[in-house]
C-alpha cells in the first residue's frame, strides 16, 4: 500500500515540475520534459494549450461586435458591396423586401394556386374580421380595414409563405380588456378608437425596435407553456363573452374575468331576451363545426370549412331579411361604413394622461402578437422545409402595424386558423395575402350595404367556432408529463386570465417562468462523475450506474453555465458536502481517502469575482484536509479570469484539457510512488 504522505509528496513534485515547465526557459523546459515519459510530455503540452490560449474579446469588443452586426447584417460582404453600389442597393432592397427576391421565379402555375388560396382565405377572413372587430369593441368595418392594409405590407416584407395576416381573437381580447379601463367604448367611441390606433402604432414601433436592436429574446420570455395556458384562458373568456351576441343581451359587463361574465349572463335571464338569437346562432354554429369535421375527414373538401362562415353570414342575412326577424328581437349589425380605409393619422394621440398606459398596452400586445405570429410561421415553415427569418418577421410585423395605425386598422398578426386554411388551399407564396386583401377592399367598396341584416348571433357563432383551436389539452398534458414547473406556469397563466384579467394572467406566467430561471441559477445541481467502461468519457454516476469512480480522486461537475455571486456560496457548500460524504463513505468501506478533487468546468461558460473567491475557499479547505484541487476543461473566459486572479498558480498549475487526463495524471503519480 502507498502511504498518504508519499502520495502527497509525489503530487507536490508533479506540481513543481509542471510549474517549472510553464515558467522555465526553453532549455530548462526541455530538461524538465525529459524527466517525463512521452505520454506525460503530451499532457504537459496540452496543458500549455489551455493556459496559453489567446486573450478573449473584452466587453468593449463584444459590444462593438454586436453593434456592427446590427448595423451591417451582411458582415464581411459589406466591404465588397461598398465597391459595387448597384449590387449593394439591390441587396439592401432584397433584404428589406423579400418579395423582390422570389418574384423573379414566380410563374403562372404558382399564381393560379395563390389565387384560389387567396379567395378561399377571403371567404373566411371577411366574417371573422367583422366578428373580431366587435370583440375588440370597435365598429365592424375596422376589422375589414385590418384585413386589407396589413396583409399587403406583410406580403412585401415578410418571409413566411403560408401565414395569413389580419385581426385575431386573442389580440382583440387584449384590446377590449385593457383599453376600456381608460375610455368607455360606448360613451366615448371616438376617444376609444383614438387610443386603440395609438396603441397599434406603439405596438408596431416596439415590434420593429425588437428587430433593429436585436431584442427578439424578449419575446422568448413568454415561454411555450405560459402561452399554451394563456391562450386557453383567453379562449374560455372569449367564448363566455360571445354569449352576449348569442343570447342577444343588451347590457353586458366590460370585465373579462369569468365570475363577472357569468354574473352578467345570469342577470340577463331576469330581463326580456329573444330566443331567436340563440336558435339562429346555435344552428349556424353547428353547421360550421360539422363542415369543419367533414373537411378534416375528407381532405378534398378542405374548402368547405373555409367558406362555411361566409355561407353562414349570407344565409342568415337572407333569412333575417326575408322573415324580418329584426322586428322580432333578432339583433343585427345594421350599418357598416363602406369605402376604402380612411386615414387615421390625425387620430393618434401622443399627449394626455393615458399615454403611459397606452405604451404599456402597446408593449403587451406587441409581444403577444409577435409570439403568436412567429410560432405560426415557424410551424408551417418547418413543414415546407424552409427557413423563417425571425428578425425580418419582426420588422415586417412592426412596419405593417405602423402603417395600419395610420389607415384605421388595429393590431394585426398571423392567425393560426386562417394560416391553416391558406396552407390547405395550396398557397405557394405571400401573393395569397395580396389576393385576400384586394378581395376585402372590393367588398368594402361595394358590398358592405348587403350586411345590414347580418345577425350578431352569427358573428358570435363564428368566433365560438374558432375557440377549440385555441385550447390545446393534449399539449397541456404533455407539459405536465415533461416538466412540472412548466405546467405550473401554464396553469398559472390559465387561472390568472380566467379569474383575474389578461394582465394578471401574463404577470403570473412571467413570474413563475422567472422564478424557475432564478431557482436554477442560484441552486445549480452538483454531480459526481465516473468513467464509462471502455471509454475516456466521464458521466454522472447517478445517470449511468455502470460508471466507475477513480480511486483516490473525486470528480465533480457544476450544472450551471455561470458561477457568480448568486450561486457561488451554494456551489462551494455543495462541493465540500460531497467531499465530506465521500470521505465518510471511504472511511466506512476501508478505502483510502481521496487525494485529489477534480472540478470539471466544461459546463461553465463564465465566472465572476465571487465565483473565483468561492473556488479559492474550496481550495483552502481541501488543502487543510490534505487534498488538492485540479480543474479540467475550463472555457475561454473562465481560464482567462482564473489566470488574472492568480488562481492557477495557487492550485499549483493543476489545469488539464480533459477529466481523463487529470485522472490519468493522478494514476501516473500513484505508479511513480509505488515504484
Amino acid at each position: 500500500m502507498v502511504s498518504e504522505r508519499e502520495s502527497e509528496i509525489c503530487l507536490s513534485k508533479f506540481s513543481q515540475t509542471l510549474q517549472t515547465t510553464m515558467t522555465a526557459s526553453p532549455v530548462e523546459a526541455c530538461t524538465a520534459e525529459e524527466m517525463l515519459d512521452p505520454e506525460q510530455n503530451g499532457r504537459a503540452e496540452r496543458v500549455q494549450w489551455v493556459l496559453n490560449a489567446p486573450e478573449p474579446p473584452g466587453l468593449w469588443q463584444e459590444l462593438m461586435g454586436s453593434i456592427r452586426e446590427t448595423a451591417f447584417p451582411h458582415g464581411n460582404n459589406f466591404l465588397s458591396l461598398q465597391k459595387q453600389p448597384t449590387t449593394r442597393a439591390i441587396s439592401v432592397l432584397q433584404g428589406i423586401f423579400p418579395i423582390l427576391q422570389w418574384c423573379r421565379n414566380y410563374k403562372a402555375t404558382k399564381f393560379k394556386k395563390d389565387l384560389m388560396a387567396g379567395l378561399t382565405l377571403a371567404s373566411l377572413s371577411i366574417p371573422q374580421s367583422i366578428g373580431y372587430a366587435t370583440l375588440a369593441k370597435l365598429d365592424p368595418q375596422f376589422g375589414l380595414y385590418t384585413s386589407a392594409i396589413p396583409p399587403l405590407i406583410y406580403a412585401l416584407m415578410g418571409t413566411s409563405r403560408e401565414i395569413a395576416i389580419g385581426p385575431v381573437a386573442v389580440v382583440s381580447l387584449l384590446i377590449s380588456s385593457m383599453v376600456p379601463k381608460l375610455e368607455d367604448p360606448v360613451d366615448n367611441p371616438i376617444t376609444y378608437r383614438k387610443l386603440v390606433f395609438t396603441a397599434t402604432f406603439l405596438a408596431g414601433i416596439f415590434q420593429a425596435a425588437f428587430a433593429l436592436l436585436r431584442l427578439g429574446f424578449l419575446v422568448d420570455f413568454l415561454s411555450h407553456a405560459a402561452l399554451v395556458g394563456f391562450m386557453a384562458g383567453a379562449a374560455v373568456i372569449i367564448g363566455l363573452q360571445q354569449l352576449k351576441g348569442l343570447l342577444g343581451i343588451t347590457h353586458f359587463t366590460n370585465k373579462t374575468d369569468v365570475i363577472s361574465v357569468l354574473e352578467a349572463v345570469w342577470r340577463s335571464f331576469h330581463h326580456t331576451w329573444s330566443p331567436y338569437n340563440f336558435i339562429l346562432g346555435c344552428s349556424f354554429l353547428s353547421f360550421i363545426l360539422i363542415s369543419r369535421f367533414v373537411g378534416r375527414r375528407n381532405k378534398k373538401l378542405f374548402w368547405l370549412p373555409a367558406i362555411a362562415p361566409l355561407m353562414s353570414v349570407i344565409l342568415s342575412t337572407l333569412i333575417v331579411f326575408l322573415t324580418r326577424a329584426d322586428k322580432h328581437g333578432v339583433k343585427v349589425v345594421k350599418h357598416i361604413k363602406g369605402g376604402l380605409n380612411p386615414s387615421s393619422v390625425h387620430q393618434l394621440q401622443f399627449t394626455g394622461p393615458h399615454i403611459g398606459e397606452i405604451a404599456k398596452i402597446g408593449l403587451i400586445v406587441a409581444i403577444i402578437a409577435l409570439t403568436e405570429a412567429i410560432a405560426v410561421g415557424r410551424s408551417f415553415a418547418s413543414i415546407k422545409g424552409y427557413h423563417l427569418d425571425g428578425n425580418k418577421e419582426m420588422v415586417a410585423m412592426g412596419i405593417m402595424n405602423i402603417a395600419g395605425s395610420l389607415t384605421s386598422c388595429y393590431v394585426a398578426t398571423g392567425s393560426f386558423s386562417r394560416s391553416a386554411v391558406n396552407f390547405s388551399a395550396g398557397c405557394e407564396t405571400a401573393v395569397s395575402n395580396i389576393v385576400m386583401a384586394i378581395t376585402v377592399l372590393i367588398s368594402l367598396q361595394f358590398f358592405t350595404k348587403l350586411l345590414y341584416f347580418t345577425p350578431t348571433a352569427i358573428l358570435a357563432s363564428i368566433i365560438l367556432s374558432a375557440i377549440p383551436g385555441l385550447i390545446d389539452i393534449s399539449e397541456a398534458y404533455k407539459i405536465w408529463k415533461v416538466d412540472k414547473l412548466d405546467f405550473l406556469a401554464c396553469i398559472g397563466a390559465f387561472l390568472g386570465v380566467l379569474f383575474g384579467s389578461v394582465e394578471i394572467g401574463l404577470l403570473v406566467a412571467l413570474t413563475i417562468s422567472f422564478a424557475k430561471i432564478i431557482l436554477n441559477a442560484i441552486r445549480p445541481g452538483i454531480e459526481t462523475l465516473g468513467r464509462l467502461p471502455g471509454t475516456n468519457m466521464f458521466c454522472d454516476v447517478d445517470q449511468y450506474p455502470m460508471a466507475i469512480t477513480s480511486p483516490g480522486v473525486l470528480i465533480v461537475r457544476v450544472k450551471s453555465a455561470l458561477l457568480c455571486f448568486a450561486n457561488a456560496n451554494f456551489v462551494r457548500e455543495r462541493i465540500m458536502m460531497w467531499v465530506t460524504e465521500e470521505a465518510d463513505d471511504n472511511k466506512g468501506s476501508g478505502k483510502g481517502r481521496n487525494q485529489l478533487v477534480v472540478l470539471d468546468m466544461s459546463n461553465l461558460m463564465n465566472i465572476d469575482t465571487s465565483g473565483i473567491a468561492s473556488l479559492e475557499e474550496v481550495h483552502k479547505q481541501l488543502v487543510s484536509q490534505g487534498m488538492e484541487l485540479a480543474i479540467a476543461n475550463p472555457r475561454w473566459q473562465v481560464i482567462h479570469k482564473l489566470k488574472l486572479a492568480k488562481f492557477v498558480d495557487k492550485i499549483g498549475g493543476r489545469v488539464f484539457l480533459s477529466v481523463a487526463e487529470a485522472v490519468d495524471e493522478c494514476s501516473t503519480i500513484k505508479i511513480m510512488t509505488t515504484i
